[in-house]
């Protein structure tokens, strides 16, 4: 039972992924039927993601007052209704007011979802719920690639997806009793292996302090901004790179995003069995260093082959960073501030995924879409290079206190 509840669980996170990659893959057809601008598509993704910063803000009291089983299941409802107002939108003002809801029932699910993986089981699952979300994000473009070769059937492809969503709306709805006799069956051997990891003396967190104000907090932040932009504005912008610029049909564009996110998901899967062997700072810098290299081989003027290589490599270098970021947060700022940092550390990630996409929109209505791998390329460069300044900064303050000297920062 414990082993069908938790495969339930990511189900619910296979059907979070799904909805964030059809947008981008649709919007080169959808941009035509509906005679929009290049650039909507990123108000549409910034509507969405500031839908998810607000629920995702008022999970704590939502969970409280619903519980997350039923908070999921009224979420997927919301994803599911906002889906098939998609398919059946008669214009961008629908669209717009579709988008709200998708984002809303998006964030509460997610916070929802690791807030219950987090409390009721063990650091393994977190990792493969995570990768799971990839799974939901690559066959979102791949269903997606099965309906837009002809005008107006992107429709289909949404009417698809929320048939997905509702069908687990509804096996949510038939399981939710589980969901108390799972958190039961699990709480007691996850506190005493809190205990044992923890120790009294941290259990609990310093609510008086002040993220910002902790050394080297701003520097891992901006690396989450950077991260979480270069993620989003490849999902979001990649297909109609490769349309307009490649000159790929939408299809195949839509599918070379599914293997940009399939690598993602391979790659964090592959990088649970690493973290055994290998450091989290290890496994950051190589992603970082990954991910730049595959975003410089889509500036080269090369056959379009060698894009569908430089989005897989840049999706294996970003799929480590992420997960290992925020794995790190308690050794980077210590257990006692790091509850509060990894809340502002989600927040910035939000903003990142909220804003970088649409300036992206905004340069290449001035300019072209042209200039997408060149944002890609500066953003990872300037996420590599704050990730390593900070590296450098908690070096220098461990030193520092094993010479017991004074270290400012």
């Amino acid at each position: 039972m414990a082993t069908f509840f938790l495969l339930i669980i990511y189900m619910a996170f296979i059907s979070l992924g799904l909805p964030d990659s059809l947008l981008g893959s649709a919007w080169p057809v959808m941009q035509t039927d509906l005679g929009a601008p290049l650039e909507t598509a990123g108000l549409l993704f910034m509507t969405v993601t500031a839908g998810t910063i607000v629920s995702s803000m008022a999970s704590g009291t939502l969970l409280k007052w619903f519980g997350t089983g039923k908070l999921t299941l009224i979420s997927c409802i919301m994803t599911a209704g906002a889906l098939l107002g998609f398919a059946v939108a008669p214009s961008l003002v629908w669209l717009m007011l579709c988008a709200i809801p998708l984002g809303l029932g998006g964030g509460a699910v997610d916070a929802g979802l690791n807030n219950y993986v987090a409390a009721h089981y063990k650091a393994h699952h977190m990792s493969w719920l995570h990768c799971f979300w990839g799974v939901g994000a690559t066959l979102g473009p791949i269903i997606m690639a099965q309906y837009i070769s002809t005008p107006d059937s992107w429709r289909d492809g949404y009417l698809t997806v929320a048939g997905i969503q509702f069908a687990l709306v509804i096996l949510l709805f038939v399981t939710l009793p589980l969901w108390n006799r799972g958190a039961k069956n699990n709480h007691t051997a996850l506190s005493e292996e809190k205990e044992d990891l923890y120790g009294a003396e941290d259990r609990g967190s310093d609510s008086s302090v002040k993220p910002l104000r902790v050394r080297g907090v701003r520097l891992a932040l901006v690396s989450f901004l950077f991260y979480c932009g270069v993620e989003a504005t490849i999902g979001l912008w990649g297909s109609s790179f490769l349309v307009n610029m490649k000159e790929v049909p939408a299809a195949v564009g839509a599918q070379w995003v599914s293997l940009y996110y399939a690598g993602i998901t391979v790659g964090r899967m592959v990088t649970g069995f690493i973290t055994f062997k290998v450091s989290n700072r290890t496994l950051i810098r190589a992603g970082q260093i990954t991910a730049l290299a595959g975003a410089v081989l889509l500036i080269l003027p090369l056959p379009p082959v060698f894009s569908l290589a430089g989005f897989m490599i840049t999706g294996l270098g970003l799929a480590p960073i992420y997960p290992c970021m925020l794995h790190e947060t308690p050794v980077r700022f210590g257990r006692k501030h790091s509850q509060s940092i990894m809340g502002y550390q989600m927040a910035v990630a939000y903003v990142g995924s909220t804003f970088m996409p649409p300036l992206l929109g905004f340069l290449a209505s001035l300019f072209s879409i042209g200039v997408f791998p060149f944002y890609i390329v500066l953003s990872a460069a300037a996420m590599l290079l704050f990730s390593e300044k900070l590296n450098a900064f908690l070096t220098a303050g461990k030193n520092a206190l094993k010479n017991n000297t004074t270290f400012t920062g």
